[in-house]
């Protein structure tokens, strides 16, 4: 029977299906470590993994048996791809599931930052009836009739398109291809070079997949070219930036404000961040949402069984075209 390792323990109920086909094997809620499925792979098919879980050279090495790693994420930087191809090893991930919740937070991350909701509601409770409040405090920037730049215009850049047309915004965007005249004609965005969506930007919302060319990708130069008055927003992946540059750009008033949900070292953000007024940060929340989570287990599923059984569509991963 084919034999399947799940890494993390949440949601069961979206393994359901799952688990009535095959031999699944869960931890307990603290989740398998890395020796601990480096030990067991070579008795499995399948392997679950989640966004943070390393699936490496060594590991992939040692998996005798293993057709299939079924990522809980749409990233897949936690994976050596080119090494699964050489191997024969099928990688899937869930991206459909992520888009609505990430762009949700994009937007969210974006007005905050522009409306100081998160710096306000902070001081209120601080310093209470001594906060200035009057007509000229506490100012902030609107999003109407302002420039949005998305770098990365697939499905949460598309999605976040959307959601900034609503708002009434004009839309740039940079890809790693141009998208064809009629989605981006149905998407109302316009298609330019790096520099120029930095230069006209009011907003910078980063979308992009984390690989070696987009290591850095906004550091102190491209800081630089953004207007004194711009957000930079990141939901994508902390590396994306320079965050020491990030800090002293937002010291310094190089650019307004930023909104991150996730930080270059990890899952906390640079001591510095936090004593910033001008900086939202939430703790890499953008597909935390209790019917997204099961969604996603549902679409580890999905993956699998569609593989062995080819009775409904894989999310295959294939290399990505550089930047």
């Amino acid at each position: 029977m084919t034999k399947i390792l799940v890494t993390y323990d949440m949601f069961r109920e979206g393994f359901n299906e799952l688990v009535e086909k095959y031999d699944v094997t869960f931890p307990d809620e603290k989740g398998f470590s890395y020796e601990q499925v480096l030990e067991m792979i070579p008795e499995y098919d399948v392997l679950c993994s989640m966004f943070d879980f390393p699936v490496n050279k060594e590991l992939m090495d040692r998996a005798e048996k293993l057709k299939l790693v079924a990522n809980y994420a749409v990233g897949y930087d936690n994976i050596d791809i080119p090494y699964a191809i050489e191997k024969g090893i099928t990688v899937a991930n869930t991206p459909d599931q992520v888009t609505a919740p990430t762009a949700n937070l994009a937007l969210a991350l974006m007005l905050d930052a522009a409306r100081r909701v998160t710096e306000c509601d902070r001081r209120l409770r601080i310093e209470g009836k001594n906060m200035k409040i009057g007509v000229l405090e506490n100012l902030g920037v609107g999003v109407t009739g302002q420039t949005l730049g998305i770098v990365g215009m697939g499905r949460i850049g598309q999605a976040l398109a959307k959601r900034a047309n609503a708002c009434g915004m004009e839309v740039l965007y940079h890809n790693r291809r141009q998208l064809d005249l009629e989605a981006e004609t149905r998407f109302k965005v316009e298609y330019v070079s790096f520099e120029e969506l930095l230069e006209r930007s009011d907003f910078v919302s980063l979308n992009a997949p984390y690989t070696k060319e987009t290591y850095h990708l906004i550091g102190e130069n491209e800081l630089r070219k953004m207007k004194s008055t711009a957000v930079l927003i990141n939901t994508a992946r902390g590396p994306l930036i320079d965050e020491y540059a990030l800090i002293k750009a937002l010291k310094e008033g190089t650019i307004r404000a930023a909104g991150l949900d996730v930080f270059e070292f990890g899952d906390y953000p640079s001591p510095e961040l936090l004593d910033l007024d001008n900086v939202v940060i939430t703790p890499h929340i953008g597909t935390q949402t209790m019917q997204t989570r099961i969604e996603m287990a549902k679409a580890v599923c999905d993956n699998v069984i569609g593989f062995f059984e080819d009775d409904r569509p894989v999310k295959r991963v294939t290399p990505l075209i550089k930047w």
